[in-house]
């Protein structure tokens, strides 16, 4: 497995991320132990979590998937594992997290770090990322900027002069951005540089065969400031799997839990998922292997974040990254992505 430069930081990440949002909650702490050793034997050297883990989110369960990992780190070489974790932001009703008190400003900030590094066992996160922004956003499904909808956030410069801070405390090597949308991200820059302050490396945004959104306004920004994109949900929470197809009710996320992964309900899903799938069959492939290349095979993918609830699934996903995805079998991939364009923002 390769390694890439984040960004315009000095880590150097490998191709798959291994991401833990089922640790604690769909995985028991012994297997999700499992995991971490099996996917740093094949390679992988880059952690994700977030204090707000496990999910869906709950008061009972928040924090323990740091708390899980900290235990595995706790038996490696830390210098050796590249460990990013999450900022839960406002808007979403977390009162459970930090008191509530989920402004991006400085004492809200602080506090979440220094409680992700109690229990994460170490000193300092590696990339300490926005998970939502603060401010009024279409996100998580949403498709339409609403005006209307505007209300007080902590100004964007504040928020840089946080994390500014918390690199100098050495708590936070890099900072990056999560969810985010192209203003969202310029603005960031813009002031990082007019002020002098640490630049965000990283952006984590769903991309898969169904969300195709980054490729447009995103894609340029990140390539021209030098920010490595983190994409998330590459199986697009099993759905692209093809067991839905098979089963509407097969063992997933998405039919554990009510009201979870509704971005992949709406129109257009089942049969663009229904098309990939078959055209991974028509070339040998499985679904997920052709979902997984795909997103593995982008130009601007620095690191694909992959979940897994068993070994087999982690195998499988970590697999995936040995396809090889011929010219024409893009050109087809691009020709149905026409056809359904976008179905899962």
């Amino acid at each position: 497995m390769n390694n890439r430069q984040l960004g315009n930081s000095a880590l150097q990440v490998s191709e798959i991320c291994l991401g833990t949002m089922t640790f604690g909650e769909q995985n028991s702490e012994r297997e999700a132990h499992a995991q971490l050793d099996r996917a740093f034997a094949a390679g992988v050297n880059f952690i994700d979590t977030a204090e707000m883990y496990p999910v869906p989110p709950r008061a009972a369960t928040c924090g323990r998937t740091e708390e899980i990992v900290g235990n595995w780190l706790a038996g490696q070489s830390r210098q050796q594992v590249i460990v990013a974790s999450k900022a839960a932001g406002p808007s979403r009703g977390l009162n459970w997290i930090r008191g509530g008190e989920l402004a991006f400003d400085l004492a809200s900030l602080r506090a979440g770090v220094e409680a992700s590094l109690r229990r994460l066992r170490t000193d300092y996160v590696d990339l300490y990322q926005l998970h939502w922004p603060a401010r009024n956003q279409p996100m998580f499904g949403q498709w339409q900027y609403d005006p209307a909808k505007e209300h007080e956030s902590t100004p964007i410069l504040e928020t840089l002069q946080a994390l500014a801070t918390l690199v100098r405390e050495g708590k936070i090597r890099y900072f990056g951005l999560s969810n985010e949308h192209p203003w969202g991200v310029m603005e960031f820059v813009r002031l990082a540089r007019e002020h002098d302050l640490p630049r965000p490396v990283s952006l984590q945004n769903a991309y898969n065969l169904l969300n195709r959104v980054y490729e447009s306004g995103l894609a340029e920004v990140c390539q021209r400031e030098n920010i490595g994109l983190l994409p998330y949900s590459p199986l697009a929470f099993g759905t692209l799997s093809g067991k839905y197809l098979v089963d509407a009710n097969a063992a997933g996320r998405i039919t554990r839990f009510a009201g979870f992964g509704q971005r992949y309900t709406k129109f257009n899903v089942v049969p663009a998922v229904a098309a990939y799938a078959d055209l991974a069959r028509r070339h040998g492939l499985t679904p997920s292997q052709l979902a997984l290349a795909f997103v593995y095979s982008r130009w601007f993918s620095a690191s694909t974040i992959i979940g897994a609830t068993s070994i087999a699934q982690l195998d499988e996903n970590l697999g995936a990254l040995a396809v090889h995805l011929s010219a024409p079998l893009l050109a087809e991939i691009n020709e149905l992505h026409l056809r359904y364009t976008n179905p899962a923002p």
